[in-house]
């Protein structure tokens, strides 16, 4: 006799949910840590570094599920993650910077590539719901003969 123990699996929209709560949390913690071995000096870019999931990536998924609107798909969700993950990066490489007193041009490119794919994975996912509702809207209308 074999029983079956089936997992269960997390739907995309809650597995997104705490990876980016997790990854906010993981951006105070290591701020909060940096922050106590840099002597008394503090960046905003390190201090603020967790907005950038928090606010990018658990919000717009809450108001998803609480507004029950379509869920992103594969390609947009890939391009607001990967902008997210170039501004925290981009944030905390800035905010390192800083406490250790420089700065440094090149890190421009972190707040522009995280704009742009962010912008991107935005417009991607205005562009596929006004599709999905033009489908709906288009589609045939059952003929009813009487």
């Amino acid at each position: 006799m074999s029983t079956s123990v089936t997992a269960r699996k997390l739907h995309p929209q809650h597995k997104l949910l705490l990876i980016d709560l997790f990854a906010s949390l993981f951006c105070v913690l290591f701020g909060a840590v940096y922050e106590c071995f840099s002597h008394g000096v503090y960046s905003y870019g390190m201090l603020y570094a967790f907005v950038f999931p928090l606010v990018l990536g658990v919000l717009p998924l809450l108001l998803i599920a609480v507004l029950r609107v379509p869920y992103p798909n594969r390609f947009v969700r890939s391009m607001l993650h990967a902008g997210i993950a170039t501004l925290t990066v981009g944030s905390l490489v800035s905010g390192a910077l800083e406490i250790y007193g420089t700065t440094n041009p090149l890190t421009l490119v972190y707040w522009i590539l995280g704009g742009l794919l962010v912008a991107l994975g935005a417009a991607g996912y205005i562009v596929t719901a006004f599709a999905e509702r033009r489908n709906k809207s288009d589609s045939p209308k059952e003929a009813h003969t009487y």
